[in-house]
């Protein structure tokens, strides 16, 4: 699970350019150390449930955003 690699690709994550090896939303998420994580993400501004990570393939320039619960306020 989460373990799809394909070549490297250039992605903008929460803004940010960030050159990724990750095939697939849960990949990424894996790759960047938030696969333990509660988190929510959208791939080109679009919701994607936890469940359908797998099946979110990524294509170069996509735009990915992963946002995580903060305490405080």
């Amino acid at each position: 699970m989460g373990d799809k690699r394909s070549s490297h690709m250039y992605l903008t994550v929460n803004g940010k350019a960030l050159d990724a090896h990750a095939g697939n939303l849960a990949a990424l998420l894996d790759e960047l150390d938030y696969a333990d994580r509660l988190v929510a993400t959208a791939l080109n501004g679009e919701f994607v449930p936890k469940d359908e990570r797998d099946a979110a393939m990524l294509s170069e320039g996509d735009k990915v955003e992963i946002l995580a619960p903060m305490k405080g306020g």
